[in-house]
C-alpha cells in the first residue's frame, strides 16, 4: 500500500489589493507611499485622467515618467508599453484612470514582472481592483482577457478626484456592479464551496445595497451615500470575483457586453451601461427555461433602471436602427465556446440569445 497523500490542487484566488487607501484628497499621498518601491515611476494614464491628477504627482524627489495618453487595452497599446519600460527602467507602474487603461496598466506591470499601484479616476468599474485584465482589438472589439497573478500592490481611491468624473460613469460603474449577484447566483447559488458561498452572498449584499442607495447617491454627488456606493462598484465588486473567482465574476451579462463591442455603433456606450443591458437578456434566457423569479427580478430592475438611467432595450444602446443580420452576427459571438454565456447551467443558443436581446422589456406572462 501506498503511503503517498494526494492533495487536491485548489485555484490560486488573487482576492484584493495588498493596501487600500481611501479618502477625500488621499492621491495627495500618492508620492510618499511609492517610494516603498524605489525612485522612478511609470504613471500609465487616459488624457483626462492626467489632467486631472497630475498635481499630486508634483513637488516630488521621485523621477516620474508620463506614458503617451491612451484609450484602451489593446495590443498595440501593450507592445507600446512595454518597449517604454525597456527603455526607461520604473521601479513602479502607477495606472490612473477609467477601467481600460487601468487594465492596460495591470497587464504591463504583470508582463514586466513590476509592483503596480490603480488609482481609479471614475466609479465605473472594478477594474482598480481585480487580477484581471481585458483586451481589445484595434477597432473596439473585446478580443481576450487575461488572468493575472495578483491584484495590485496598492490602490487609491480619492473620493475628490472620482466626484469629477460624469453622472454618467457611477451609474454605469452600479450597472456592472449589480451583474455581480444576478450572475453569482445563477452560476454558483448551489455551490457547497466555502469560498463561493461567501462571494454569492456577498453578491447579494451588494445588490442590497446599491437599491437601496443609488438614487441617493447620484443625486447628491461626494455625500456618504454616494462614498458607500463608490466603495461597492469599485471595492466590493471586484472582492466578490476575487472570493469566488471566475463564476462569480463574469456570466452572461458579461457575455452579452463582450458580444456587443463587435458592433461599432455600442462604442459610445460605457461598459457598465451594456453590462446592465446583458444582465436583462440573461433573465429573459432564465425566463425562457420557465423561471418566473428570473421574470420578476427582471422587472424589479427594470424599474430601478429607469429611476437611475440605465439602459434596458437595444436603442437605449444606440441601437435602434440595428439589422437582424447584425444581431444574429452578435448572439453568435456571445455563444462562441469560449463565452462565458456557458457558466449558465443550461445550454443556450444564439436564437435564443437574439429573442432574449429583443425583449429585455416584455412583460410577464402569467402562469396557470
Amino acid at each position: 500500500m501506498s503511503d503517498t497523500l494526494t492533495v487536491e490542487a485548489l485555484p490560486i484566488l488573487a482576492i484584493a489589493p495588498a493596501q487600500l487607501l481611501r479618502g477625500n484628497g488621499i492621491l495627495s499621498q500618492l508620492p510618499k507611499y511609492l517610494s516603498r518601491y524605489g525612485n522612478k515611476a511609470l504613471v500609465i494614464a487616459g488624457e483626462k485622467a492626467h489632467q486631472v491628477t497630475e498635481s499630486h504627482l508634483k513637488n516630488t524627489d521621485r523621477e516620474i515618467i508620463h506614458a503617451p495618453a491612451i484609450a484602451d487595452c489593446s495590443d498595440e497599446n501593450l507592445a507600446m508599453l512595454r518597449r517604454l519600460v525597456q527603455q526607461e527602467n520604473p521601479h513602479v507602474i502607477v495606472g490612473i484612470g477609467g477601467g481600460k487603461v487601468l487594465d492596460t496598466a495591470k497587464l504591463v506591470a504583470h508582463q514586466c514582472q513590476l509592483p503596480i499601484v490603480t488609482v481609479p479616476t471614475t466609479g465605473a468599474t472594478c477594474a482598480a481592483w481585480t487580477a484581471l485584465s481585458n483586451v481589445y482589438d484595434a477597432h473596439g472589439a473585446f478580443d481576450y482577457d487575461v488572468t493575472l497573478d495578483r491584484c495590485p500592490d496598492m490602490m487609491f481611491v480619492d473620493y475628490d478626484v472620482i466626484a469629477t468624473a460624469p453622472k454618467r460613469t457611477l451609474v454605469s460603474g452600479i450597472g456592472d456592479a449589480i451583474a455581480k449577484w444576478y450572475e453569482s447566483s445563477v452560476s454558483s447559488g448551489s455551490s457547497e464551496k466555502t469560498m463561493v458561498i461567501a462571494a454569492v452572498q456577498e453578491a447579494r449584499i451588494l445588490r442590497d445595497i446599491l437599491f437601496q442607495k443609488s438614487a441617493e447617491a447620484i443625486a447628491n454627488p461626494n455625500s456618504q451615500a454616494w462614498r458607500e456606493v463608490v466603495d461597492a462598484s469599485v471595492c466590493l465588486a471586484g472582492a466578490i470575483g476575487g472570493i469566488g473567482g471566475a463564476n462569480c465574476r463574469t456570466v452572461a451579462a458579461h457575455a452579452i457586453h463582450n458580444a456587443l463591442t463587435h458592433l461599432h455603433q455600442t462604442h459610445g456606450t460605457l461598459h457598465g451601461e451594456k453590462v446592465a443591458y446583458g444582465i436583462l437578456v440573461q433573465l429573459r434566457l432564465e425566463e425562457f427555461q420557465g423561471n418566473q423569479l428570473a421574470a420578476s427580478s427582471r422587472h424589479q430592475l427594470l424599474k430601478f433602471y429607469q429611476e437611475i438611467g440605465l439602459p434596458t432595450t437595444l436603442a437605449d444602446l444606440g441601437l435602434s436602427q440595428v439589422t437582424l443580420a447584425e444581431l444574429e452576427h452578435i448572439a453568435a459571438i456571445a455563444c462562441q465556446p469560449n463565452s462565458d454565456i456557458h457558466r449558465l447551467p443550461f445550454t443556450v443558443s444564439p436564437s435564443q440569445v437574439l429573442a432574449a436581446m429583443v425583449s429585455t422589456t416584455s412583460p410577464i406572462t402569467a402562469t396557470v
